[in-house]
């Protein structure tokens, strides 16, 4: 009887190893196919010990700097960033974890972030002044960046971005959400060896349909860990965002998506506070952002969700079109 039990056990173990090294391989080898099939555009810059992905196009000034919503890679201006490159000089760019670039220094802040941005740009010898374009999380960073560093930005869009006073204006129980979202990340940041480096973390995608051929850019321990790390602290990044000041009168353009297409929060809110949530968002919390500056507007996206980069791409080009034309005409 134990000879027997300790066959089988020999035989789970063995099982368990061969499971264990074809999910790695599975993960590996597909990983590898992914980027030599779909490369990601851009160069490697060093930043100061580590490596960003930086992708540059166009040419002419000032320099449009893209950047990303929380959870993003820069295959977000996909769209965007050709546009915009017909007229002027235009970057986006992975932040560190993200992507093709490797891991930054915690926690991931805005003030992080735009600091080690404006690393990136002057070691890629990109010069100012730039144009800021901040998407959702993207809005904190760019204003923090404008505030550290104000002579160098020359104007501002913010895509359907975040605004600090949303933590406690909005329903409670988007509160509840965004807490079980960021326990979801965590979880996937701890246990990355089993959702990265074994292959479930593709199974699952492939099981629920997704055909992206990204993948291979997420499924990355190091980015579950820089987005688990930016929405941690967000409420730090939020509060940086507001001491930031230092927009003034410079022109700055609020991009308001006219829908709430999330189905988290359609689902896990009620009808009433999911309309409370539209309200607040359109109606004042964007409204904030806009005067910001004395020379803000707020323009609202008809038909587009949050992700105003994807669902109508055009309105962002448009704003920084004005954007870049109002600043060639002061030099």
């Amino acid at each position: 009887m134990v000879r027997w039990l300790r066959k089988i056990a020999l035989s789970l173990c063995v099982m368990v190893i061969l499971l264990v090294l074809a999910g790695a391989s599975y993960q590996a080898i597909s990983s590898r196919l992914d980027a030599r099939r779909f490369p990601e555009s851009g160069r490697l810059v060093d930043v100061g010990g580590y490596r960003t992905m930086l992708n540059c196009t166009g040419a002419g000034s000032p320099t449009v700097m893209l950047e990303a919503g929380w959870s993003d890679l820069s295959v977000e201006w996909r769209t965007v960033q050709p546009e915009i490159a017909k007229f002027s000089r235009v970057c986006s760019y992975d932040r560190a974890g993200y992507g093709g670039s490797d891991p930054g220094p915690m926690p991931r802040t805005s003030h992080q972030i735009a600091t080690e941005l404006h690393a990136l740009l002057r070691s890629a010898g990109e010069m100012p002044p730039y144009v800021l374009v901040g998407s959702s999380f993207g809005g904190y960073n760019v204003r923090v960046f404008n505030g550290l560093y104000p002579d160098e930005v020359a104007g501002i869009v913010l895509a359907d971005a975040t605004q600090e006073d949303q933590y406690e204006l909005l329903p409670k129980a988007w509160t509840a959400i965004s807490a079980a979202q960021l326990k979801h990340c965590e979880r996937l940041a701890r246990y990355s060896l089993l959702v990265v480096d074994l292959g479930i973390g593709r199974l699952m995608l492939r099981a629920q349909g997704a055909q992206g051929h990204d993948d291979y850019l997420i499924l990355q321990t190091k980015y579950l860990r820089a987005r688990t790390s930016e929405l941690r602290d967000i409420r730090i990044s939020a509060e940086q965002a507001r001491t930031a000041d230092h927009i003034s009168d410079k022109p700055l353009m609020v991009l308001t998506a006219a829908e709430n297409t999330d189905t988290l929060l359609s689902s896990g809110l009620s009808e009433h506070d999911f309309e409370e949530f539209q309200r607040v968002w359109v109606d004042d919390l964007q409204m904030r952002l806009a005067r910001l500056s004395s020379r803000g507007r707020r323009i609202m996206v008809p038909g587009s969700g949050h992700d105003i980069p994807s669902d109508h791409p055009e309105s962002i080009v448009s704003a920084v079109h004005e954007l870049c034309a109002a600043a060639a005409s002061t030099h």
